[in-house]
């Protein structure tokens, strides 16, 4: 959900880097956790630029801030609204087993990737190394969580070693 950057003053804000859409939205799910186990509850946050400065319930001044500089936050899967129709969770299509066209297995998702130009899909195939699909609608028609399966429609020189078979125009 988020990142706790440095501390903020000393009254034991944290600037808190947000992940996703909504700065403030990692307030709204109650307590959240860290890998390790440990618990946090906002007591109070403000968006300021590019972060969020955050106020946890116990953390009281500069000195226990800046220990939890660097620690990710997260909420348990069942705090997380279902997602609508054609929207998924990251995690939700890890493992699933892609399919062409054909129907011949790919392999299995292993991430999701954002480079800067839009989200990719890690696929890792049985055999070779791992390749990466635009998840857009024309190249992953179709995902069913329920059968663990993701049917993917590629060009048919996609995964080709080579070089393209068109000459690229000159700029």
């Amino acid at each position: 959900m988020a990142k706790i950057g440095a501390a903020h003053g000393i009254r034991g804000e944290v600037r808190v880097k947000p992940f996703g859409d909504d700065p403030l939205s990692f307030t709204d799910y109650g307590v959240l956790t860290t890998k390790d186990g440990r618990s946090f509850e906002v007591e109070k946050a403000r968006v300021q630029k590019t972060v969020v400065v955050t106020k946890f319930k116990g953390i009281t001044d500069r000195n226990q801030a800046e220990e939890l500089n660097g620690l990710d936050l997260y909420v348990s899967r069942d705090q997380l609204p279902e997602p609508e129709e054609d929207e998924f969770y990251y995690s939700d299509l890890n493992g699933l087993t892609v399919l062409d066209r054909s129907g011949e297995t790919r392999g299995k998702i292993v991430a999701v990737q954002n480079f800067g130009a839009g989200d990719l899909l890690e696929i890792r195939p049985a055999r070779g190394k791992s390749f990466y699909i635009p998840f857009t609608k024309d190249f992953v028609p179709e995902i069913d969580l329920d059968e663990k399966l993701v049917k993917i429609d590629l060009p048919e020189d996609y995964l080709s070693e080579g070089e393209p078979s068109e000459e690229a125009p000159d700029r």
